[in-house]
Formats: structure tokens, sequence, C-alpha cells
């Protein structure tokens, strides 16, 4: 469960009548069995308190933004995306004449103007935000109610009411809305810019605002809103639970069940690592799955017994290589808790791959091209995307690296070399292969 908060208290108060906040969001679960605010960004104080918040509605979640309980704002829209980043941002200037100007809340370059709630409060009312109290990001106020997800290039500008367009742009060609990774904005004396590019809490801005870790831990991601990277999709799963950005998995049940990626590929070379932290008393399988036609979501079988996956079996008979149907392709050894799977698959020679503790399995060679030495043929999973999967159950727990450089909240203990580029990964990226990220799918 999520834990980790950010934290600061400003030494004076700054505008308490106009300020903006922009941030780039990525949210890991899509819902909650209860309904309560991830706080993305809010302060208590003076009895009251200012939320900007995801309100977990089950099956319903939405963007949610109180400030001094004069002034609400909730979009009629969902954000179910846990693949994609949302770029929320929220200005704030109570001296508006115009009601509706007060509080205006921009997704994705696009202005709010459908709301359930919307209560557009007094002229010149003043926010807590901005006051001496203490701030928080990732955490409501004195609940202990988490973000769970990732956060990625905080701005405050205090004393300036900025639109969505100063923070980003529509692509021209694509028309997707677009990252300003260094707007030309300006901060005021509370203003800050923080998350900028990784994991930093220093403040970016001409300011020396830096923020404080509250709790938990805060751990790096390459992961950002240039480069989405592939994570474990909980929209496509049952009893497993998810953390970490989508990048831990885990399964209690004695049902099994899947986890598949949310990005797949028709064609490319692409690599990621997985560790079997718990192996569990049924094993695991990992491998591959075609995105497009394998009936693995909500299912308790495996890859490989499906036409259209291919998995390595942890548990007994040797640690078998399934595919269609159970057809076994290789048996390569039984696969113990802390070993690493390798998986590459080279899709525009067909072959799949497996390694283990930075060994390639059944003599493979993932750079080999059109012979495939090694290698199990993708025309065993049919025509259409092909993506990563992993089955569990009975207590077994696994974490992926993607190229985050990161098992879970551990880093890799030496990365290996990556000519792409794109991602840090324990072992050495076969030549010609990168990580299955936006980037990665379009080199």
């Amino acid at each position: 469960m999520a834990s980790t908060y950010l934290t600061k208290t400003f030494s004076g108060a700054g505008n308490t009548k106009k300020w903006t906040w922009s941030a780039w969001v990525k949210k890991s679960q899509e819902s909650s069995s209860n309904t309560y605010n991830q706080s993305l960004f809010g302060t208590a104080g003076g009895g009251g308190y200012d939320t900007i918040s995801l309100l977990t509605t089950p099956n319903s979640p939405k963007l949610y933004v109180n400030i001094s309980g004069n002034f609400e704002r909730q979009p009629t829209a969902l954000f179910r995306d846990c693949n994609g980043w949302y770029h929320f941002v929220v200005a704030f200037d109570s001296t508006q004449g115009t009601a509706a100007d007060r509080l205006k809340v921009y997704v994705n370059g696009v202005q709010q103007s459908d709301f359930s709630d919307n209560t557009n409060g007094n002229q010149n009312d003043d926010s807590y935000i901005n006051t001496t109290d203490a701030h928080q990001i990732g955490k409501q106020q004195t609940l202990s109610r988490y973000f769970d997800g990732v956060i990625s290039h905080v701005h405050f500008c205090d004393g300036y009411a900025y639109a969505a367009s100063d923070f980003g742009s529509t692509d021209s060609t694509t028309g997707e809305w677009k990252i300003n990774t260094s707007p030309s904005v300006s901060y005021g004396t509370n203003g800050f810019f923080i998350l900028k590019d990784g994991n930093s809490l220093t403040d970016q801005s001409p300011n020396s605002n830096n923020w404080s870790l509250g709790g938990g831990t805060l751990t790096k991601t390459e992961d950002c809103p240039s480069n989405v990277f592939a994570t474990l999709n909980p929209l496509q799963s049952g009893s497993i639970t998810f953390s970490n950005g989508n990048n831990t998995q885990g399964n209690t049940s004695s049902t099994g069940q899947n986890a598949m990626t949310t990005l797949g590929a028709v064609a490319g070379k692409f690599y990621a690592e997985v560790k079997c932290t718990a192996v569990g008393s049924n094993g695991t399988n990992v491998g591959f799955v075609n995105l497009n036609k394998s009936n693995l979501m909500n299912q308790s079988i495996s890859s490989g017994q499906d036409n259209f996956s291919a998995g390595l079996y942890s548990g007994p008979n040797n640690g078998p290589i399934y595919y269609s149907s159970e057809t076994t392709f290789a048996n390569v050894g039984t696969t113990s808790d802390g070993d690493i799977i390798q998986l590459a698959m080279d899709l525009d020679n067909g072959y799949l791959y497996w390694g283990r503790n930075g060994t390639w399995l059944n003599s493979g060679d993932p750079t080999s091209a059109g012979s495939g030495t090694g290698g199990l043929a993708t025309s065993n999973l049919g025509d259409g995307h092909i993506g990563f999967n992993m089955w569990q159950r009975n207590s077994a727990n696994a974490s992926w690296n993607f190229g985050n450089g990161y098992f879970g909240t551990t880093a890799v203990s030496s990365a290996g070399t990556n000519a792409s580029g794109i991602g840090i990964f324990e072992y050495d990226v076969p030549t010609g292969y990168t990580a299955l990220s936006t980037k990665g799918l379009n080199e």
C-alpha cells in the first residue's frame, strides 16, 4: 500500500488569492473498494482544508478540487487510465469579477466545463494553500490516505494564474498533449518546481523552496510524460495486487491469475526483467502473450495453456517452457526465490527468448536474428501485439524492471550495458534491443 508523501511549510504566507498548480500524474489503481481522496496537493489549517485530489469512487474515479470550502470543481470526466500520464492544472484567482473564472481546472490542455460539483465562491476569498500551514503532496492532510502512482514536473506559481498552454502544447502531427519541460512562467515568493526528470525534491525554480520526504520511500522512475514505459495492467487482472507503480505483482489466492503489460508491439526488439521474490507453493509462469487474441485476461490458466501465449513455468518438471495448449518447447530448470528472469522478444525476425540470472536458456541467442538460436517462433502466438505476462498464485510475488532500474524499491545492483540508452537494467541488454516504452516503440 502506498505510504509516500512530501511535505513543505512556507516561512511566510504568499498570495492566497491567486496561484497556479501544475503536475503530470500517472495513477496506479483504477479504483478502490471505498470512496476517499488520493491527495495530489493540499493543506489543512484555519479550521478547513484545501485539496487537489483523485476521488477514488469505485469504478468512477474523478478529479476533485476544493479550496477553502467555498470553491469546488469536480469534472464529470472519469480518469481510469493507468497507463498514460494526465496533465492537471488548477488556476485559482478569486479576484476575478466573473465567478466561473475564479477556479479553472485543465486536463491534458482542455479547460473543464462540465462538473458534477461546481461552486464558485466569493470574490477575493482566500485559500488555505499558500499559507504558513504544512502543505503535502501525495497524502490527504491529516488522514492516512495516500496517492498511489507517480507524479512528475510539479509547478506552483505564487501570485500567477496560468493556463495549461503555459506548461504544455498539442503536437501538430499526432494531436497528443505534450509536456513543456522548461515552461516560461514566474513563481513568485513561495513558488517551486520539483520532481523534474527524477525524484529530486530540490526546487528547480529561481527560489529555494525545497521539499522534504514526509514518509515512505521516494523511488526514481524512468517512466515520464515524454517517455511512457510499459507497466502491468491492473484493468486486466482479478485477484492480483499491484504496487510500486504497477511494477510489482502478488497473489495470495489459490486461484491463479495473469498480469500482462499495458504496451505491446508487432515489430521491433524489446527486453525486460522480472525478479521472482517469492515463487510460491505452486510456482509462477512468466513469458509472452498476444494482447489481441489471448484469453488469459481474468482467467486462471497460465501462459502457454492457451494458443496465444508462452511461458516459463517455475514449478516441477524441470522448468518447462510451454506454448500452444501446454506444448513443451524446452526444459530449462527450476526457478527459485530471488532469481531474475530475462525476456527478449525479437518481433522483426519472429523469436522469443528466456534467460535467468544473466544466462540465456535453451542455448538461446537473442542476437542470432533470422536463425532464432534457442528461441521460440512468435508464429506460435498468432498475429497481434505481443507483450510480457506473468501468472502466479499462492503467495507468489515478483517485481518487474521494464527499464526503470528498480525491482520494487531496490535499485539494480550493477546496471548492464544498453546501447539504446532507453531504460536501466540489471543485465546487459542484447544488441539491438530496447525497453518497451513509447520512445522504444518509435526507434
